[in-house]
């Protein structure tokens, strides 16, 4: 696909550094380098930066590791990577040239006003704000700012959201039960008791445009806004390939038949620890069949029809939400730039 690349989240090549995550003393020196900056999250919300009070969060609000709200957490820190090779030179790195990304959890931190009612929501509108923080820093639902982020930023929250997710939910040892421990600055578990580790977490999902001549398969799922429709996506299950998972899904949800398969682009998806991996398929059947337990509806559109969409003019279908992989892929349907 000529634009793979530049789906939200993906692209920006962060240097991930895997040969720094098991040597402690380039750790420490990427921590102490003045450089160096940590992304905090609360409640897997990364923190924004607010030019006003009365305006949308616009970009990270990255912090000097040396920070007293960050300094306290070092050994909880995570290593996310560096801002660009020669700060992760295996060897060691020119004086001054020292810079990496970490990520801190201040989950232990309950603001005095929070809106329990939408923390958690599909795009909770709720911001926090940590007192020991500029006023202009506020914890930010991660799909309500995608787009204001730039790619490097993007990749940066969506690796720390997801890892972080990892372990909250990881801390004990699948194989026989006892708490495990962080190793690799964060990107591996091991069990203490029986000595099995544990790799972060990523679930494939497929994400399907499926056509037919000139019309492509939308659908919803229960308790979306109204109007809200996406492309037909599902996990890909054990012994699985991309290309059945497509046609099971399909047919699964819609009752259309798919045939031919092709891969278009893929998008890190932390919500929770996902990778949408996008695919064209072409159907093979028009007759729409819903399984009400999968989706709610679904319908053909033609590309005009979508066009409409996008730009806000379709009577029933709202436009596709900016940043996640489904309009990206829409909106390439329509430019003719897929292939």
């Amino acid at each position: 696909m000529k634009r793979a690349e530049q789906v939200t989240f993906g692209g920006s090549g962060l240097d991930r550094a895997a040969h720094v995550r098991g040597d402690a003393q380039a750790l420490e020196r990427l921590w102490s380098a003045p450089a160096s900056r940590v992304l905090l999250l609360w409640q897997g919300k990364p923190l924004c930066l607010q030019n006003t009070p009365d305006s949308a969060p616009e970009g990270l609000a990255l912090v000097s590791t040396s920070h007293p709200l960050v300094a306290s957490r070092r050994e909880t820190a995570l290593f996310l990577g560096c801002a660009d090779a020669s700060s992760c030179d295996a060897v060691g790195a020119a004086e001054g040239s020292d810079a990496g990304y970490f990520a801190v959890d201040v989950q232990d931190w309950s603001p005095d006003e929070t809106e329990a009612t939408t923390l958690g929501t599909f795009l909770d509108p709720s911001l926090q704000h940590h007192p020991e923080l500029p006023q202009n820093h506020v914890f930010a639902e991660l799909r309500a700012v995608m787009t204001q982020l730039t790619p490097r930023e993007a990749e940066l929250a969506a690796t720390a959201k997801a890892l972080l997710g990892w372990h909250a939910t990881h801390g004990f040892c699948a194989c026989c039960g006892a708490p495990s421990r962080i190793e690799q600055a964060g990107w591996q578990r091991r069990c203490p008791e029986c000595g099995a580790p544990h790799f972060p977490r990523t679930d494939p999902v497929v994400i399907m445009l499926i056509t037919r001549g000139d019309r492509v398969l939308l659908g919803r799922s229960p308790g979306w806004p109204d109007g809200m429709y996406s492309l037909l996506a599902g996990f890909v299950e054990p012994g699985e390939t991309l290309e059945a998972a497509v046609r099971r899904e399909v047919f699964e949800e819609s009752g259309i038949e798919v045939g031919p398969v092709s891969y278009l682009a893929s998008q890190p998806w932390a919500f929770p620890m996902s990778l949408m991996l996008g695919c064209h398929g072409e159907a093979l059947s028009s007759d729409i069949v819903i399984d009400p337990s999968e989706i709610e509806d679904a319908l053909w559109l033609t590309r005009q029809e979508v066009m409409d969409m996008i730009s806000g003019q379709h009577p029933k279908v709202q436009k596709p939400r900016k940043g996640a992989i489904a309009g990206f892929l829409l909106e390439n349907w329509v430019a003719d730039t897929l292939g």
